[in-house]
């Protein structure tokens, strides 16, 4: 089995575990009738309302920032190259403007895991490589946790629609796991938060749509990013040495984050099978 990509925040890319095409958890293709986005125009000028509320003040943060090299450090990478290039720049100007530049940072983070947008695991591997592995992973953490609720608040508004559209089977598979598991909902929520089996962004689109209350959401997303996290962001401190993002979760990591995930669910497993006996 191949080894699968995680992002996090912390698996803010779309990644998991494959799975059989008649699955729940596989992918499903568009139908042919659906190439239109199902949104009303009250859904979608609330959407891009909120989106230009989040550009505005995360230009306005930009304004605050001390002048720079802006051609050099205001570039999202797009692979491992352009990371180290991007942290070698950056160096000096973390350095430098400390407070200003973590503020930078979390609202990138922020905006970028609200509106979905690839990219997030370089931030995390460039947060080890600038802050080393302790303040890292509380910047991710926090960061990941934030920007999870904001994307819970914005599908609570105009996700329905969405997700039925993009995730139909998913979110029924989803919504009767949920349904099941009512009384220990937290455990469940660890598990899949430690765990690569449903991507990030599905869980933070569809936790409001099957009606997990937000309190165990931000506690299950808090808690549960930190492995993930941890692996992600002590990784940046050899970012030199990392040839591929692929690499950060092998074989034995998932094994890891798997048993880490089924030590939030045993109490749940016990407990059941106290009840049969």
């Amino acid at each position: 089995m191949a080894p699968l990509r995680i992002a996090t925040d912390l698996r803010d890319e779309e990644c998991g575990i494959s799975a059989p095409e008649d699955s729940p958890m596989a992918k499903k293709p568009l139908r042919a009738d659906s190439s239109r986005i199902p949104l009303t125009r009250w859904e979608a000028a609330a959407a891009a309302t909120v989106f230009l509320i989040f550009s505005v003040g995360l230009f306005c943060i930009f304004l605050t920032m001390p002048e720079a090299d802006y051609d050099k450090i205001l570039r999202l990478p797009r692979n491992l190259s352009d990371l180290r290039i991007l942290k070698d720049n950056l160096a000096v100007y973390a350095r430098d403007y400390h407070a200003k530049f973590i503020l930078g940072y979390c609202s990138i983070y922020i905006f970028m895991q609200t509106f979905m947008i690839p990219g997030t695991i370089f931030l995390s591997l460039l947060a080890g490589a600038l802050f080393g592995v302790v303040k890292g992973v509380i910047l991710v953490v926090v960061s990941a946790t934030s920007g999870a609720s904001s994307c819970y608040f914005l599908s609570k508004l105009i996700g329905r629609p969405l997700v039925s559209w993009m995730w139909p089977e998913k979110l029924r598979f989803f919504q009767a796991e949920i349904a099941k598991r009512k009384e220990k909902l937290l455990n469940y929520m660890l598990f899949l938060r430690i765990t690569p089996s449903l991507p990030n962004t599905f869980i933070n689109l569809a936790s409001p749509i099957v009606d997990i209350p937000f309190r165990i959401f931000f506690l299950a997303t808090l808690v549960g990013l930190v492995p993930a996290s941890y692996i992600t962001v002590r990784a940046g401190l050899a970012l030199g040495d990392l040839k591929s993002v692929r690499d950060l979760y092998d074989m034995k990591t998932l094994v890891v984050l798997f048993l880490i995930g089924f030590i939030s669910i045993f109490p749940t497993i016990l407990k059941r099978k106290r009840t049969y006996e």
